[in-house]
């Protein structure tokens, strides 16, 4: 397994890219919109994402501002068997919250387990 991202929330997106690509010499290396969800993902990092961990800015449409408790998101793990990996967190302590399955609006297999503290870690079939 590889960390492949941190999400957090943003208000603004454009501000947030530019500050995170102004501030600290990041690059954005993808954006999408999702018009039937009502937001966009950005990603950003000093490399591609093959061999870099990244940063993934999400933008919800109708949502201008979030608490800081509610702007974190999740830790994003790659892995090769996500079924397979969904089994071994719930063998040392986890909870799948969100069965291995495609993402709305999207096509990639993506499974969310909680820790035992509750914190969310997304797995993303590789």
């Amino acid at each position: 397994m590889k960390i492949l991202h941190t999400m957090l929330r943003v208000g603004d997106l454009d501000k947030s890219i530019n500050f995170y690509t102004q501030a600290f010499g990041m690059k954005l290396l993808r954006r999408h919109d999702y018009p039937e969800g009502r937001f966009t993902l950005a990603f950003i990092g000093y490399g591609d994402e093959e061999h870099n961990s990244v940063i993934e800015l999400t933008h919800n449409w109708d949502t201008s501002s979030y608490d800081l408790g509610t702007g974190f998101g999740h830790i994003a793990l790659g892995c090769d068997d996500i079924y397979a990996a969904c089994e071994i967190a719930r063998q040392n302590g986890g909870i799948v919250t969100r069965e291995p399955g495609p993402m709305k609006h999207g096509t990639t297999v993506i499974a969310f387990v909680s820790d035992p503290d509750g914190y969310k870690v997304e797995l993303i079939q590789i």
